[in-house]
């Protein structure tokens, strides 16, 4: 057992985590799965045990915590003896602008976005290091970096962030063969991207989502499956020379100039 690959993947009971938990132990890997839903991640756990045979552990907890953070990388290394893979996948961020976002969110997010992940990283390097079998860090930013919003202040400087210290990293430890790469998701289809609600507390994150589909030119959101099959794809050795890079994933959306319905104004025979 202790041969095989091992992955640790952040936020792992919803979303984009959970699609690629799914997507490592679906190629042989023993995950190590973490989140702060105990009752999904046995969920979780028990799919890719019917569906994979491969064995996982569940660390349930708060990444806000730094205790639980060093803890799941030790009972990680205690399990298995070996770290491959580290996906920094969690996050956590509020709607609000700057003139109304509180120091106690600001700090959160900040820490559960940047600080935590950052020494995630740091912990599993010394690992890779020790046991000299290499690895990949991966850490999940959002097209929120470079397409702010101006909603979320604290979640958008975090995901910069990642980017910057994604480079830092790859500098630091690729002599050690350890690769450091950032993913960056468009308009992917999560509970991340459904809570989006007016001043009068209706959801609007369909129409939102509608209007970003108008300006991506696959017309369509992402799914979470295939942000897993590039973070895959990123783990293996047909990307080794891939690291200190951000791996754009968004349709189309960042490069393209205005919304298909301004194209249609100028060229309706075209678009």
């Amino acid at each position: 057992m202790k041969s095989k690959k091992v992955a640790i993947i952040t936020g792992a009971s919803k979303g984009i985590g959970r699609s690629t938990a799914l997507k490592f132990a679906a190629n042989g890997y023993q995950v190590t799965i973490v989140g702060r839903n105990h009752e999904e991640l046995e969920q979780l756990k028990a799919t890719i045990e019917r569906d994979y045979h491969r064995d996982v552990l569940i660390c349930a907890g708060d990444l806000e915590h730094e205790e639980f953070s060093r803890q799941l990388i030790d009972d990680t290394l205690w399990k298995w003896g070996r770290i491959d893979v580290l996906i920094n996948n969690a996050a956590w961020r509020t709607h609000e602008t700057m003139r109304s976002i509180s120091m106690e969110n600001w700090e959160k997010t900040i820490k559960i976005c940047l600080t935590i992940p950052a020494f995630l990283a740091k912990y599993a390097a010394m690992a890779m290091e020790e046991k000299k079998t290499g690895g990949v860090i991966i850490n999940v930013s959002s097209v929120m970096s470079q397409r702010a919003g101006g909603t979320s202040p604290a979640y958008i400087a975090c995901k910069g962030a990642m980017e910057s210290l994604t480079y830092e990293l790859a500098a630091l430890y690729g002599p050690k063969d350890i690769r450091v790469v950032c993913i960056n998701p468009g308009n992917i289809q999560t509970n991340l991207s459904s809570d989006y609600v007016d001043d009068k507390g209706n959801n609007i994150s369909e129409q939102l989502g509608n209007h970003m589909n108008e300006s991506t030119p696959l017309k369509r959101a992402g799914t979470t499956e295939e942000i897993a099959n590039a973070a895959y794809w990123l783990a293996t050795d047909e990307a080794s020379f891939i690291t200190g890079t951000t791996l754009l994933i968004d349709g189309g959306f960042s490069h393209n100039f205005n919304a298909y319905p301004m194209k249609k104004l100028q060229y309706p025979q075209e678009f």
